[in-house]
């Protein structure tokens, strides 16, 4: 067999080089003709031919052209003929004139002559072309010729390839035939044919032996070969093999599927009353015949099992989306419609709950007591369900099925709904309706959870759906008691989020104070998740003046909010002793420390983790507004015609840090100016940075001649988040300017004569004003300030009157130090001065300034 490949394979290779060379032959005769004839008709068709041709010398002119023509084309020759065959051109002069070798009259008529002949260069074609002037008359000849050694070659050139490829293809040869010889003793384990034969007639009884079915079936799908197991469980006849798998008896589906050839794993198909799995492979695989092998194993009892399995893992698995799907927030309505939209449409076709009103306020419904109930979700695979309304009120009446769940505490299942007349007492006419819709079975599983009954939910299925039964009873009082717990967990929060927020707005100003400094409007917005310690005042000071807070405590709950109450209450104390906002935010801080200490010194105790706070002080006289900050967001300013600053107030550390000082700056602020303060949470969320959020709010400020009420709507409007994350303070105040009308001041002398010309001064100041029957009063407190001030301090000495909500007498000095109010004895002879200030004004008191100080008493104007 060896020497047999070996010659075919020669044979392959004389009868390749024999084909090659013929081939060539013609190839190289074939390109030989074509180069020649486009050459000669190239040369005759040039621009300039025929004139020459008609020139008294043509050699003259042609002779050159011809023999670069020849040289560029590679030709052996290009002759140009007269119309008698006379050479005016060729390679060798000496021929020319002389009479052209070769036939080239049908020239003369118009046609292209080719010749194949052997000339003093060899074997070679030429070709004779006419030259035709403007009138298409012939006027000369054009010759050129090729040998066909030039255009041959490539049989030379092949023939080693050839000689190469017979070499490596008789290699292969002879390595193929080994390997095919060793892999056939391979696969045969070295037996020969009785070995062999020994072999498939064990195959064979273990074909038929096994108890799983096997058939081989052709391509094109008859049934090759079929053992005793699948013969039994196909019920096969006789002769079944050799005939068409559809034309056994078969169930159409199986049938199909045998004869298809697909690759099927673990198909379970229907014969009889049996179950099938089936497993089909093609049998071409490694060269092996066209065809399929299907494997058959009865599972009629373990699909029977397995179907009970399936059953239990769908029910462990709805229970497990239902723990995942319901529940996600801590609202009690939202928690509601996750259980009504989690049922729809993979257990129920329609879903209600309905809930205890107390339950939807966060409370607890009281034992035993009927609390009426609110429809809080309904969801359906249609958008237009008969049922109650969310948001309606419904009263449960007794002896219907509603009322037995609620009482008894258990699931009850109503699988026909036709049949039963109970349900209809609680609204015949909406159950008219229901039963109209094709709803035909429910399942009503009250919401218990801790002990404590939330509510009643119910499952509903309509045509075409499966009633409900006993199986699914169970799986609604699963889901219900997991959904139970995250509305009780919703109640919980709803109840202690109404007592924090409750308590934080408690703490919170309910109004703004009277005043004429500023023109205030603020808003304040408690975050949804829970409440935190943000806050803000509007404080009078002495003077006209108004002191405008911000501050924020970190963190959220309960003890945040009563953090920021005692930080306010603070502020407000510490706003009594007319401290400049550097000084009183130092003080704030030092409480803060101090909070912290007790705080964490408690078993119990949470520390204070950090405050932030703005504090502005604005004097309508000066128009001066002196901040500072304590790790605070810097305030905005808007100008009057609308340009948008924030100013470079310096950031102290936040509150409690301790250890630094807190610096102020002084703003003069022009009458109708605005400035914005606010806390962290109008600018800052998870989704945006503070960068972005002051490049937001000075936007939505950039806008002259709004009221504060219209820049607080602008300012939500373009910051606020759809659910905030952190309460917002927002505070806008417009500046006014007291008029030179309002005010009047004089310089006093350190001189006790000075005194009655103040009070002169001043009573024609009131009766400008006309205040003249405040007049007595005001000279007398002016006169006891003014005397002190000349007696106990020093110079400079001015005295200020000023006509605001009240009227407020100032008298400045430039001592630090503060009178003291005190009784004096029957027989003192002083000290009776700030005693009687004390009794005539409404109020009276001291604040330092940078040059010393001033002590101001106010009373009300009339």
């Amino acid at each position: 067999m060896f020497a047999l490949q070996v010659l075919v394979v020669l044979l392959l290779v004389v009868a390749a080089v024999l084909a090659l060379v013929l081939q060539g032959e013609r190839d190289d005769t074939r390109e030989a003709r074509n180069r020649s004839v486009a050459v000669a008709q190239t040369f005759a068709n040039s621009p300039g031919i025929v004139v020459a041709l008609e020139s008294p010398n043509p050699t003259a002119i042609l002779q050159p052209r011809a023999l670069a023509a020849q040289h560029a084309s590679g030709v052996d020759f290009i002759v140009v003929l007269n119309d008698d065959g006379i050479r005016y051109t060729h390679p060798n002069p000496a021929r020319i004139g002389q009479k052209f070798v070769g036939t080239y009259e049908p020239a003369l008529h118009g046609q292209v002559v080719i010749q194949q002949l052997t000339g003093t260069l060899g074997p070679l074609v030429q070709a004779v072309v006419p030259v035709d002037d403007t009138n298409g008359k012939v006027v000369g000849m054009v010759s050129a010729g090729i040998t066909i050694h030039k255009v041959s070659g490539v049989v030379n050139h092949q023939l080693p390839l050839v000689f190469g490829a017979a070499a490596i293809a008789l290699a292969l040869a002879t390595v193929g035939a080994a390997l095919a010889s060793r892999r056939l003793l391979h696969q045969t384990h070295g037996l020969g044919p009785a070995e062999m034969t020994r072999m498939y007639e064990h195959h064979d009884a273990v074909l038929h032996a096994v108890r799983e079915g096997v058939l081989i079936i052709a391509d094109d799908g008859r049934l090759l070969l079929a053992n005793d197991e699948a013969r039994r469980l196909l019920d096969l006849p006789p002769d079944a093999e050799g005939r068409p798998v559809t034309e056994l008896g078969l169930d159409r589906e199986a049938a199909e599927q045998l004869a298809s050839g697909a690759i099927v794993n673990d198909e379970v198909l229907v014969a009889g009353d049996r179950l099938l799995v089936v497993n089909t492979r093609p049998t071409d695989r490694d060269g092996g015949p066209d065809g399929t092998v299907a494997t058959l194993r009865d599972s009629t009892e373990l699909h029977a099992v397995s179907g009970k399995a399936q059953a239990a893992r769908k029910r462990l698995q709805l229970l497990y989306d239902a723990t995942v799907a319901v529940g996600t927030t801590l609202d009690v309505t939202r928690t509601a419609e996750e259980l009504a939209d989690f049922a729809i449409p993979r257990f129920a076709d329609y879903v209600t709950v309905d809930l205890a009103v107390p339950v939807l306020r966060g409370e607890e419904p009281a034992p035993g007591e009927d609390a009426p109930m609110q429809r809080a979700a309904v969801s359906g695979i249609r958008q237009d369900p008969p049922f109650y309304p969310v948001g309606e009120v419904i009263t449960i009446l007794p002896a219907t099925p509603q009322a037995l769940s609620l009482n008894s505490g258990h699931p009850v299942l109503d699988a026909d709904l036709r049949s039963s007349t109970a349900w209809l007492a609680q609204d015949p006419e909406r159950a008219g309706r229901v039963l109209e819709y094709g709803v035909h079975s429910v399942v009503r599983v009250p919401l218990r959870a801790r002990g404590v009954l939330l509510g009643l939910a119910k499952f509903w299925r309509a045509d075409p759906s499966e009633r409900f039964d006993e199986d699914d009873l169970s799986i609604a009082e699963e889901v219900a008691a997991r959904a139970a717990l995250s509305i009780d967990n919703a109640r919980r929060y709803t109840r202690e989020h109404a007592m924090a927020v409750t308590l934080q707005r408690s703490l919170l100003p309910h109004g703004l104070p009277e005043q004429n400094a500023l023109e205030v409007a603020f808003r304040y917005l408690p975050a949804q998740a829970d409440v935190s310690g943000d806050w803000f005042d509007v404080i009078p000071l002495p003077g006209a003046r108004v002191a405008l807070v911000v501050g924020d405590v970190v963190g959220h709950g309960l003890h945040a909010a009563a953090t920021m109450g005692r930080l306010r209450t603070a502020v407000l104390n510490f706003s009594t002793l007319d401290l400049p906002p550097d000084e009183l935010l130092g003080h704030l801080d030092e409480l803060v420390s101090r909070l912290d200490q007790d705080q964490t010194a408690s078993p119990n105790g949470d520390a204070v983790t950090g405050a932030s706070c703005l504090y502005a002080i604005y004097d309508p006289g000066s128009q001066l507004c002196t901040m500072a900050r304590a790790g605070h967001p810097p305030p905005a300013l808007v100008h009057p015609d609308g340009t948008v600053e924030f100013p470079d107030v310096p950031a102290g550390p936040p509150l409690g840090l301790g250890g630094l000082p807190f610096a102020a700056a002084q703003l003069r602020l022009p009458a109708d100016s605005t400035l914005v303060l606010y806390t962290d949470g109008l600018v800052e969320d998870r989704e945006r940075d503070i960068e972005e959020g002051l490049v937001l709010l000075g936007r939505s400020l950039r806008h002259a001649g709004r009221a504060p009420e219209e820049i607080c709507e602008a300012v939500l409007a373009a910051l606020l988040p759809p659910r905030p994350v952190d309460d917002i303070a927002l505070l806008v105040a417009r500046t006014r300017v007291l008029t030179s009308g309002q005010v009047a001041q004089w310089e006093v002398p350190a001189d006790s004569a000075a005194v009655g010309e103040v009070r002169a001064a001043v009573s024609r100041q009131l009766t400008q004003w006309g205040l003249e029957e405040m007049a007595f009063v005001t000279e007398l407190i002016l006169s006891e300030l003014v005397t002190n001030a000349i007696r106990y301090a020093t110079e400079p000495i001015s005295v200020r009157l000023l006509r605001d909500r009240t009227l407020i007498c100032e008298v400045s000095d430039s001592s630090s130090t503060s009178p003291h109010l005190r009784y004096a004895a029957s027989m003192d002879e002083g000290g009776r001065g700030l005693f009687l200030v004390s009794q005539f004004a409404e109020r009276w008191g001291t604040r330092h300034t940078a040059n010393g100080k001033v002590i101001w008493a106010e009373q009300i104007l009339p």
